[in-house]
């Protein structure tokens, strides 16, 4: 967890996660979103995905992931953003990267994008707010 007085326009962060070939079901299991094109790879086939894929959300979960666990406590999040650009599929590495653009206060600013492991983005123009305290 990085001092605010030490956060500097520029600095990055970064979150690995892979995405093992039961997490749209264990997800869909927390969230209530059992829609077949996440839970079942011969549907998601039928429909032109390809197989199933990972819910949204639980991609911008990791977005989030990232975040809080570079600003050190998860109430420091105060805002998140993503465009979710291509799907994210079971047995992905997915890499989320950040990168501070702005710091006014207590206030961080931050942009966000996540990649594949084919280096393909599966989220773009992602922006966070944290606030830390004194």
């Amino acid at each position: 967890m990085p001092k605010l007085e030490e956060i500097k326009v520029g600095d990055k962060i970064e979150l690995k996660q892979f995405v093992d070939k039961y997490r749209p079901i264990y997800y869909a299991g927390a969230s209530g979103d059992f829609n077949l094109i996440h839970i079942d790879p011969e549907f998601g086939k039928s429909v032109g995905l390809g197989g199933n894929i990972l819910q949204g959300l639980c991609t911008m979960a990791y977005a989030a992931h990232a975040v809080t666990d570079w600003a050190g406590d998860p109430a420091r999040l105060k805002r998140l953003k993503v465009r979710f650009r291509r799907p994210v599929r079971p047995e992905d590495d997915v890499t989320i990267h950040g990168e501070v653009t702005s710091v006014e206060g207590k206030t961080v600013e931050l942009k966000l994008w996540a990649e594949n492991q084919n280096g393909e983005q599966v989220l773009t123009n992602g922006e966070a707010t944290v606030e830390f305290e004194d």
